[in-house]
């Protein structure tokens, strides 16, 4: 993995999250917040100067699918010719975000619905899903770092 200070800390926070009360949570939910909205932040900014280091052939075929899921007004614009396995690497690493995506995603709605019922099984069923989807963030950012090292797509 990654070794983020600020995902690691929320790791860690979240794992201890597991054995509170519901009065535990209450008092503390505020520092779970931060701490997470935190580790969100440091990966998606980690992400972010990983991908300024792809070559333009990947950044290219990666916004090209980023703009395929948008509805495009009609006008006929000029395609890059990209190479085909530069392709298939910007879709497995669009899928590998994606994937993460929906787990951080799935994560934020248990905690949200845990806060809604005070419920401390469904926040500790929120902290396992968040630290999946850090899991799974980290995973689709050393992918993308795989492609700076290896500079696919480069000429």
């Amino acid at each position: 993995m990654l070794n983020l200070r600020e995902v690691e800390e929320a790791k860690a926070l979240m794992n201890e999250a597991v054995r509170w009360s519901v009065m535990r949570w209450l008092a503390e939910k505020k520092r779970v917040r931060r701490a997470a909205d935190l580790a969100n932040d440091t990966l998606d900014a980690f992400e972010k100067e990983v991908k300024t280091g792809w070559s333009d052939d990947l950044k290219a075929a990666y916004e090209e699918l980023a703009a395929s899921e948008k509805p495009q007004p009609t006008t006929t614009e000029k395609k890059v010719k990209i190479d085909s396995e530069v392709r298939v690497t910007a879709i497995r690493i669009k899928q590998a975000d994606e994937e993460a995506y929906k787990a951080h995603m799935d994560a934020e709605d248990t905690f949200d619905v845990a806060e809604k019922r005070l419920s401390t099984a469904m926040a500790r069923e929120g902290t396992q899903k968040a630290i999946l989807s850090w899991d799974l963030h980290e995973k689709a950012i050393m992918m993308a770092q795989e492609m700076v090292r290896g500079k696919v797509g480069s000429k």
